[in-house]
């Protein structure tokens, strides 16, 4: 038999060359659309869907707890009825605001009113004295009119309550303010919203800017002017969003009537921030928020009121890096894809991008207090993405890998190798590489005289049966069939795939030729022909496997010193009443089989004598004297 050398290494396999870059861009722009859309100015969609995820996180996290330092008096419809229609004179209000600061002794109060026009009456000079001497802080409310909708801007009142030491802010075009009088307290609060592009309310400006002076938001004048702790320093007076981590339950609301009549216990008010505004439908102050489509604006400001003093009071959660988690996460998830996609189906891969997304959400639910500005649908747009792309590609890969694959082996290895081959992510199977082997050869003694004397179908006949008798036990027992010898055959384990039992699969798939050649002779036999014996070679070692050939011609096959030893073997068998010789290395690796020791011998074109084994019940002849003569051998693990 002739030595198994390659000729050349057949051409790269265009899996090889086109299937990994792919995939691994393809993770890149999933991790660049995370870092896009952290970053860069969201588009339309991008924002809204973020913000209906942070709105949901809010509305299962939002808390009833009572708030004990925020008291709401509500101008309710209740208060409309029984003290009289909007507006009330000031007198009235003054009365209010009076009641507050003496009877219930509130730390501050802030009216959540607009007063542009005085009345003329005597309640104006005491209103405006008690905003000016006292802890109250009147409201102003600005215009954002910045798309120019309106030909004129709104301008009302006198502005007044401008502060320094600020940065940053948001550009007014116009204002409705408060009449002379009132505009002269040292503390007033700006009330002015900037809907979300989806009309909710979720922002409001800590700074307004108009014409070159800052104005702060009614909350933080209230915070700055009555909470005893100075001016809260803030990094930049833009917008800010507003908490809402308690519903509008969570405060206490009291009735302006009851105040009024002072029908209240003066606990409920003491030391207490007071919010005085109203939630009546019939003026018209009412804004969608994140938790309904319709709150009081006077809700708002006490959400935006609990915000800034658990900012003050140290209370607020601690600050993530949200983006940077949106962006390790998606990194970690496009890792996965192009190292696990090629190992799972595409139902496994559309489960794993799913996990990935619900342990992302998670996640965002976890961070979304921390961090107000990152994108919480970042990680899952990417997920979309590898869903859109990456799952469909690979799957496309797939099934081109699996048409080569079987193209290839379909003839010489056994369905259970080509199937762990196509679950494996071996970036060319066929690719030559040095594995660890065990190769059988085996061949029918005496074939010229077999068929020698039968017409050219028997012939033919006689040698498909005997190829069947070898072949099937070399597939059923995951060995991958090199090449037919005319009457014979090369078959090795260990390749393509590593086997950690190549060794005794071989011995197995040996032992089931024997005994299927021994059933066809006897079979033939009663049928007048000859007997027929199979002599077979095994040895176990080093051997470079893969695809040799030129770009005309290639076939999968094994080289090396173990495969020549093999053939060697099979040789030698015809000076043997055995029909299976076995080299010292495949008895070396063997864990349960047991051997007879045949001597040393020294096969052509080997320099050094080798012992040769047998099988202990593979003989040709069981009644051998050389079953009793020679010692009994077994492999590391009989």
């Amino acid at each position: 038999m002739a030595e198994f050398l390659p000729q050349s290494a057949a051409a790269p396999s265009p899996i090889r060359r086109a299937g990994l870059p792919i995939r691994w861009l393809i993770a890149i722009a999933a991790v660049l659309l995370t870092a896009w859309m952290q970053w860069a100015p969201a588009p339309r969609l991008a924002f809204i869907a973020n913000e209906w995820m942070r709105d949901a996180f809010l509305r299962l996290q939002v808390s009833n707890a009572p708030e004990p330092r925020v008291l709401v008096v509500d101008i309710d419809e209740a208060s409309l009825t029984r003290i009289g229609p909007w507006p009330w004179p000031r007198e009235r209000l003054a009365d209010l605001v009076e009641i507050l600061l003496g009877r219930y002794e509130a730390r501050g109060v802030a009216l959540d009113i607009l007063l542009p026009k005085a009345d003329g009456g005597p309640g104006d000079t005491r209103l405006a004295l008690l905003a000016r001497h006292g802890p109250v802080v009147p409201a102003q409310a600005f215009d954002f009119d910045l798309a120019r909708l309106r030909p004129e801007p709104v301008l009302d009142g006198h502005l007044g309550g401008a502060v320094t030491g600020y940065a940053g802010g948001v550009e007014a075009t116009g204002y409705i303010a408060n009449y002379p009088a009132l505009a002269q307290a040292p503390h007033i609060g700006a009330i002015g919203f900037i809907p979300d592009p989806d009309g909710t309310l979720r922002r409001v400006p800590l700074i307004t800017r108009y014409e070159g002076r800052a104005y702060p938001a009614l909350a933080l004048a209230l915070v700055n002017c009555c909470n005893g702790r100075g001016n809260l320093p803030l990094a930049d007076g833009g917008p800010m969003r507003v908490a809402f981590q308690r519903d509008w339950n969570a405060y206490t609301v009291v009735s302006a009537a009851d105040i009024l009549d002072q029908a209240i216990d003066p606990a409920s008010a003491h030391g207490r921030l007071v919010l005085v505004g109203s939630s009546s439908l019939g003026m018209g102050d009412r804004v969608a928020t994140p938790l309904a489509a319709s709150r009081p604006g006077l809700g708002v400001q006490a959400a935006m009121l609990s915000t800034l003093l658990d900012l003050q009071a140290g209370r607020a959660p601690a600050r993530w890096p949200g983006a940077l988690l949106a962006l390790g996460w998606t990194l970690l998830t496009a890792l996965l894809v192009p190292l696990a996609f090629p190992r799972l189906s595409a139902l496994a891969s559309v489960g794993l991008l799913g996990a990935s997304s619900l342990g992302w959400t998670s996640l965002a639910w976890l961070a979304a207090p921390h961090d107000p500005d990152f994108s919480t649908v970042a990680p899952l747009a990417s997920n979309l993405l590898l869903l859109a792309v990456a799952v469909p590609y690979q799957w496309q890969q797939t099934q081109r890998r699996s048409r080569s694959l079987l193209l290839t082996l379909r003839q010489y290895v056994a369905p259970a190798v080509v199937a762990e081959l196509l679950r494996s992510d071996l970036e060319d199977p066929l690719q030559p590489r040095q594995l660890d082997v065990t190769t059988l050869i085996a061949d029918m003694e005496g074939y010229t005289a077999q068929v020698e004397s039968l017409p050219v179908e028997d012939a033919a006949r006689l040698t498909r049966d005997f190829l069947d008798c070898l072949t099937g036990p070399v597939i059923e027992r995951q060995g991958t069939l090199d090449k037919y010898t005319g009457d014979g055959l090369v078959a090795f384990w260990g390749a393509p795939l590593p086997l950690d039992e190549h060794a005794d699969l071989a011995l197995d798939a040996a032992r089931a030729i024997v005994a299927r050649v021994r059933a066809f002779s006897a079979a033939r036999e009663r049928l007048g022909h000859p007997p027929l014996r199979v002599r077979i070679g095994i040895e176990s070692g080093p051997a470079m496997a893969g695809d040799f050939g030129t770009s005309f011609r290639s076939i999968y096959t094994a080289v090396g010193d173990s495969v020549n030893t093999a053939s060697r073997l099979e040789q030698a068998a015809r000076d043997y009443p055995h029909d299976v010789i076995i080299g010292p290395g495949t008895v070396a690796r063997a864990q349960r089989h047991r051997f007879l020791p045949l001597g040393e011998r020294r096969l052509r074109g080997k320099e050094h004598l080798i012992n040769v084994f047998t099988l202990q019940d593979s003989m040709h002849q069981p009644g051998s004297t050389e079953n009793t003569a020679a010692s009994l051998t077994t492999g590391p693990a009989a």
